[in-house]
């Protein structure tokens, strides 16, 4: 087996994809899968997610559902631990989960701002800080932050969206600063405009001037963000940690 095929066999591994019963996440769990990863994913739709994971069986790693609110440190510090419990060890933390509550900052309510920020930014405060005990434990492990376009550049309407993904990429590169000499790397992912429920109900005349602006001239695809996902996670990114690599299509180059 060549070495480059060796990188991406993740049997053996044990990962956790917080926000994982759709969309791109539902996408990460299905590549980790398919590379032979143990991989447990959470969300807060117990239904959706036995669907989820009825849906992802039979792949070469196995997948499992368990339902947490990640906003409550409690339940993460429960999820990572019922994952440690079964497994004895988890390699890899994707911190996925990520909601909306688009409005002008005039008019953004208190509870608008603190559900997207309790759910994007100290959800993955909660989970990672359930984590990395035992990632420094056994002197491995990839964190590994998926934040957006958005967090880079802004959005008119989304404030707290955009303070929310550009809030992780300060704490991944802070979580690399401190975990690198326990070979713990800690990355970003920024999506562009992905085919998602997200970005579903864009209308006709907004997708035409969004694709205006990206060279690629095309929406990205769940998979085109789990593909970078799986190389920052494998053997060929061992060097690579407190970075950020945007999936975007040519929409922001920076």
């Amino acid at each position: 087996m060549s070495r480059i095929i060796e990188a991406f066999d993740f049997s053996g591994r044990a990962a956790l994809v917080t926000g994982g019963t759709r969309g791109i996440g539902k996408a990460i769990v299905a590549a980790l899968a398919e590379l032979g990863a143990t991989v447990y994913f959470c969300g807060t739709n117990s239904e959706l997610g036995a669907a989820t994971a009825a849906e992802l069986a039979g792949r070469p790693g196995k997948t499992a559902f368990l339902p947490a609110d990640i906003s409550s440190f409690t339940q993460s510090r429960e999820l990572v631990e019922t994952i440690l419990e079964r497994e004895g060890q988890l390699d890899f933390l994707v911190n996925n989960a990520g909601i909306t509550r688009d409005n002008i900052m005039l008019r953004m309510k208190e509870e608008e701002w603190d559900a997207v920020l309790n759910v994007n930014l100290k959800g993955s405060f909660n989970c990672t800080r359930a984590a990395v005990k035992s990632m420094v434990r056994r002197r491995y492990g990839r964190l590994l932050f998926l934040s957006s376009v958005v967090g880079l550049m802004g959005n008119a309407g989304q404030a707290n969206y955009a303070a929310s993904k550009a809030g992780l990429i300060g704490f991944s590169k802070s979580m690399a600063k401190e975990l690198a000499t326990r070979n713990i790397n800690s990355n970003v992912i920024a999506p562009g405009y992905i085919k998602t429920e997200m970005t579903a109900d864009i209308d006709d005349r907004a997708r035409e001037a969004l694709l205006g602006m990206i060279p690629s001239q095309r929406l990205g695809t769940v998979e085109d963000i789990a593909n970078a996902v799986v190389f920052l996670l494998s053997p060929l990114a061992d060097y690579i940690t407190g970075q950020v690599l945007q999936v975007n299509g040519g929409l922001l180059m920076s």
